[in-house]
């Protein structure tokens, strides 16, 4: 089974959403990405529809915005 991508910038909220989500879906089914920490995915995010972190892509592409943290411009910083 293909995985799902969740993108955050490491603010409380997308903390916080990461620790449901894994919960939720799994550790092993959700790859977690820190675009603070790893801005060359930036991109990668944008091209998959990311508007706002944090956001969960799943495997059929489609991007689930959860709650705000922080636009995708903010992240670019």
């Amino acid at each position: 089974m293909a995985t799902s991508i969740f993108y955050h910038a490491g603010c409380p909220v997308c903390v916080s959403a990461e620790q449901d989500i894994v919960q939720l879906i799994g550790e092993e089914q959700v790859e977690v990405v820190h675009l603070g920490t790893d801005k060359g995915r930036i991109s990668e995010a944008e091209r998959a529809g990311v508007e706002s972190v944090p956001a969960l892509v799943t495997p059929t592409g489609n991007v689930l915005h959860i709650n705000f943290g922080a636009s995708m411009a903010d992240v670019k910083g």
